[in-house]
């Protein structure tokens, strides 16, 4: 999934980012608030993590200027203040959550997998599809009984088609959710990992369906 960090102290922003895009996720980190909320005004986002304190333009601001946008991205906020008033302030602008700094990254790794699970309309950590079963926690991928190895990006692309069976994701679509801004690619790059990962789906009781000019969407089997 594609998440945006808003966070001006390096070493977290830095932390953050490494941990994310170490289990598959693709992260766009902008250090301004200002920056931040212009990526926000063209960009779609699976979750973004907002800091409050930030140069030009602050995190609630921010949160306040997206909700009034009716954009619906689940927010997670991160603050050094730990005062009721600013949580619940936060809460009533319309965030989704809120960690205190500092924190353990399981933690925050946790709180990201219920938003964005959230966004997707799954209730638990699993996502099954005919009979492979993805477990978000522990980005471990099965078809029956029968774990497979998948690249950290081959699940994400799984991730992204698995919530929602039979729904067609454009080319474009794909892109957007597993590459940053910074990583330079073109549109073959969806069919290389869209081949790969159907090669390592081959006898699973689902697949990866190409609509031409169209996209790609994942198919439970009738049967």
């Amino acid at each position: 999934m594609r998440i945006l960090l808003v966070e001006d102290t390096f070493d977290v922003g830095e932390a953050i980012t490494r941990r994310f895009e170490a289990i598959g996720h693709t992260v766009d980190w902008e250090t301004n608030g200002k920056a931040a909320a212009e990526v926000l005004s063209f960009t779609t986002y699976d979750l973004v993590i907002l800091d409050v304190m930030l140069p030009d333009l602050s995190g609630f601001d921010i949160l306040t200027t997206l909700r009034s946008a009716k954009n619906t991205t689940p927010v997670l906020m991160l603050t050094a203040r730990s005062e009721i008033d600013d949580r619940v302030g936060a809460l009533d602008l319309g965030a989704d959550d809120y960690l205190v700094k500092p924190f353990d990254f399981r933690e925050l790794e946790a709180r990201a997998r219920v938003l964005m699970r959230r966004g997707s309309g799954e209730a638990t950590n699993t996502i099954t599809c005919g009979d492979i079963t993805l477990d978000l926690s522990n980005r471990s991928v099965k078809i029956g009984k029968r774990e497979i190895q998948l690249k950290r990006r081959e699940i994400t692309l799984l991730e992204i088609l698995a919530s929602r069976p039979g729904r067609i994701f454009s080319k474009d679509e794909l892109l957007n959710k597993l590459f940053g801004f910074e990583e330079t690619v073109n549109s073959n790059a969806v069919e290389l990992y869209i081949g790969r990962l159907r090669k390592k789906l081959e006898g699973a009781k689902a697949r990866i369906v190409t609509l031409r000019g169209l996209g790609y969407q994942l198919v439970p089997d009738e049967t």
